[in-house]
């Protein structure tokens, strides 16, 4: 079931932006990070398509949420109508926004359809074999003014918003300010609308590279860790307890009275 809470609508994300309010953000997997999201006030979720639900719209309560419509090679949506079936089946479950970083004219369908879209400028992973792998763009002036256009073909198409990935922060800047779509900082600075960035950064339970941009405020890998051995220990004394008899206890059986026992036994010829 969808959460009745009241939440921010696009309208409401847009006049953040006018009122120069900063917006919080979150990448987040499992129903408890996004109901501690909701709990603890972050404006933005964004989730991937294969980890939202009914079950995950609730969690996040009165959360913005952006939706991972998977492109080509991390998903199997190819065509423009492929999108669009899958933003409108993401819709209905509660999705607020949608997150596409396929080619233009797909994106521009979605936007034809009223879908409010974020599309992807800077370092965009899925296609970051364009610009070099995995390192910042817009640090030359030609490389920041194919940014600018990309956004501005964006502008263009009616896209609601864009995430706005390791680019330099004077450059973000100026992107920000130049344009009225919502612009989600990713490594890009503090100038962008919104600061986003990825729970297990935040959580402390990043595996493998962690980068420059993350800021972690707790640290979860330490208690996994200790929640592991604790498995360990826990299953290690289960089976001990097999092997001596010590489990199951009296209280785990169901019982059966001397009676009932003895009719059983009766009616089997024992």
């Amino acid at each position: 079931m969808v959460t009745k809470s009241i939440r921010p609508t696009v309208a409401d994300i847009r006049a953040m932006k006018g009122r120069g309010q900063k917006i919080s953000m979150l990448y987040v997997t499992s129903l408890e990070e996004a109901a501690a999201a909701d709990a603890a006030g972050v404006d933005m979720l964004s989730i991937e398509g294969r980890f939202f639900s009914p079950e995950m719209r609730e969690a996040a309560g009165r959360c913005f949420v952006q939706v991972g419509l998977p492109y080509g090679p991390a998903g199997d949506l190819v065509t423009a109508e492929d999108y669009l079936r899958t933003a409108y089946h993401y819709m209905r479950i509660g999705g607020d926004c949608f997150y596409c970083a396929a080619s233009l004219d797909i994106q521009k369908t979605l936007c034809d359809n009223a879908v409010p879209i974020v599309a992807h400028v800077g370092l965009i992973p899925s296609q970051c074999t364009w610009t070099g792998g995995f390192k910042a763009v817009g640090r030359t002036a030609e490389s920041a003014r194919a940014v600018w256009d990309h956004v501005k073909r964006l502008e263009t198409i009616g896209c609601f918003g864009a995430e706005l990935e390791v680019v330099p922060d004077r450059i973000a800047e100026l992107i920000t300010r130049g344009t009225p779509m919502i612009m989600l900082g990713m490594g890009a600075g503090p100038h962008a609308d919104a600061q986003y960035l990825f729970s297990e950064d935040v959580l402390g339970h990043t595996t493998g590279h962690r980068p420059r941009h993350a800021k972690t405020y707790r640290n979860f890998a330490a208690e996994y860790e200790r929640l592991q051995r604790e498995r360990v220990a826990a299953y290690r004394e289960f089976i001990s307890d097999v092997q001596t008899g010590a489990y199951p206890e009296p209280r785990h059986v169901v019982p059966i009275t001397d009676a009932e026992l003895a009719n059983f036994k009766a009616a089997l010829g024992l």
